[in-house]
């Protein structure tokens, strides 16, 4: 019906449906069938009751309802009556023909909603996908320009340009391009992925998946795992706050460890103090210091578990042993059968049951960890520069001053070989792998030579896997990572005179140091926390340096 007709009829129509509504009469209750009954007598005039009659306040209620509604009704006419006829029209055909009552369009909506939520819990309890229990309404208006087959250039844009499959293709309609570029993803992806899929009905193992990746995320921690092989040539490194950052000193740093056990590290100095850090890379809390009066640290190292830590001064032949658990600090002031002047340099077996002494004129001493008590001592020629323990604590590598290395059994304490260092002059640090693969030996002259760990069992004369060259002053600290990718080489005689060595391939890794930054200046002492995650090293300034190595997820 065009909107002018409907205009001149619509107020007609209400007046009679006004009408009609008033003429209308409320069926008898009491005289209508029941359901699937016959219908009912009526009672007898004497048994019937008197009808009640309705209260005031009641009376009132409804008198002021009808108003309210007359009242509404007449606005909403005089609004109709302003609004032009497309207006009307077109809100017909959204909202239905509701003409008597605006209540009767809020049922509507109530019901269609009240109607979607029951489909919706029926679909959810039979397990069933109902994609299209909402309701499909037909568009209001449909634009025709959108119907039109646009062409898309393919020729000016280098990105479509990619996708053509020859070169009549100069130009695609959308809905090709849109093929093509679905057709594009799913071959990069191998596939169409889960997450895309419309009518993808969920199974149990959809459902203990999800319940996976929930307990996933209720926690937290590294869930990004690396390669197990370390890359050579560029290593991923990422200077971090120094280590003993909250305790600053200007003494050189004689001894920096990792705890074996903890995410902890500890920091001793010349300045009498071994300060223990909680490491997280940002921050590093300070836990606890000790301060040893009148005991300049040589060398500071925790026990094989961690319990215990062991410290040397510069000028004495007293071991302090720090009990952490109980907090108590015990001098060893005197070891039965030891005659030495002065107690330095020591280390500790990877399994904590033997201590090895370096003493002067080539006397290397094994004490027991546990009792500190002395139960042989070995010699060799020349002066002890460097010892180390094999790594399943049975053998002792000791560096003489003439070049010369000398395997010990530990339980025998007898020789079991003795070899030369190629081209060394004379020894000054040594060091075993994790994995027992691997010997390197430090020399004066800036050489570290790298052997396999038979040869140095077997033959007198053995010749190195590599030579690193990469130092040209004397090598004074070796230390192997815990899982024998690095090698980390330092000389204290030369700034910035350290590199990390990869292994197995014994190149060095060409970002570190950054020469250009000069921030490590001479390095006196390096380590490897338990997993490889953090580097650490401690120069003549005071300073303890941390580095985080990516490859590595934990500490």
């Amino acid at each position: 019906m065009p909107p002018e007709r409907r205009s001149r009829t619509r107020p007609d129509r209400r007046t009679g449906a006004r009408l009609g509504r008033k003429s209308r009469k409320k069926p008898d209750r009491r005289a209508a069938a029941g359901p699937g009954g016959p219908p009912r007598k009526a009672a007898p005039s004497s048994q019937r009751k008197p009808p009640a009659r309705p209260s005031a306040a009641a009376a009132a209620i409804a008198v002021a309802a009808e108003e309210e509604r007359r009242l509404r009704q007449r606005n909403r006419l005089a609004l109709e009556e302003d609004r032009p006829a497309v207006e009307r029209c077109l809100e017909e055909l959204v909202f239905g023909d509701v003409e008597d009552d605006e209540d009767v369009l809020l049922r509507r909506l109530r019901g269609s909603r009240v109607q979607a939520q029951e489909d919706s819990d029926d679909s959810e309890a039979e397990k069933e996908p109902k994609d299209n229990f909402l309701f499909q309404k037909k568009p209001v208006w449909v634009d025709e320009e959108d119907e039109d087959d646009e062409m898309v250039d393919m020729m000016n844009n280098r990105f479509r340009k990619d996708m053509m499959k020859n070169t009549g293709e100069s130009q695609l309609s959308k809905d090709k391009l849109q093929k093509r570029l679905k057709e594009e993803f799913q071959h990069a992806m191998g596939g169409v992925p889960a997450w895309a899929e419309t009518n993808k009905q969920k199974t149990s193992l959809d459902d203990e998946s999800e319940e996976d990746e929930d307990d996933l995320l209720q926690r937290t921690g590294n869930f990004i795992s690396t390669s197990t092989s370390l890359p050579k040539g560029i290593l991923k490194i990422k200077n971090c706050q120094h280590a003993n950052a909250e305790r600053p000193t200007t003494a050189r740093i004689s001894s920096v460890q990792f705890h074996p056990r903890a995410q902890v590290v500890m920091v001793a100095a010349l300045d009498n103090a071994v300060s223990l850090f909680q490491v997280d890379g940002r921050t590093n809390p300070k836990i606890q210091s000790i301060y040893l009066e009148k005991f300049p640290i040589y060398k500071a190292c925790f026990s094989a578990s961690g319990e215990e830590v062991l410290a040397t001064s510069i000028h004495s032949k007293v071991l302090y042993v720090y009990d952490m658990l109980a907090g108590k600090l015990i001098p060893v002031h005197q070891v039965r059968g030891l005659k030495e002047k002065l107690v330095r340099s020591f280390e500790v077996s990877p399994d904590g049951s033997f201590l090895l002494i370096n003493g002067v004129a080539g006397y290397l001493h094994l004490l027991l960890m546990k009792t500190k008590e002395l139960i042989g001592s070995m010699k060799i020629n020349g002066r002890v520069a460097a010892s180390t323990f094999s790594s399943d604590s049975k053998k002792v590598y000791a560096s003489s001053g003439d070049g010369e290395v000398y395997v010990w059994d530990v339980n025998s304490r007898k020789c079991l070989n003795r070899f030369v260092d190629e081209g060394s002059l004379y020894g000054l640090s040594i060091a075993t792998s994790r994995n027992g693969q691997y010997v390197a030996c430090g020399s004066n002259c800036g050489v570290v030579n790298i052997y396999n760990q038979d040869s140095c069992l077997q033959e007198t004369n053995p010749k190195p896997i590599k030579a690193i060259m990469n130092l040209v002053t004397g090598v004074t600290s070796l230390t192997f990572n815990p899982t024998t990718e690095i090698l980390a080489i330092a000389s204290e005689e030369m700034k910035e005179a350290v590199r990390l060595v990869h292994l197995p391939s014994c190149t060095v890794f060409s970002n570190f140091p950054v020469i250009k930054k000069k921030t490590i200046s001479l390095v006196h002492t390096m380590d490897f926390s338990p997993r490889s995650g953090y580097f650490a090293l401690g120069n003549e300034k005071g300073k303890a340096l941390l580095y985080r190595l990516h490859h590595y997820s934990d500490f």
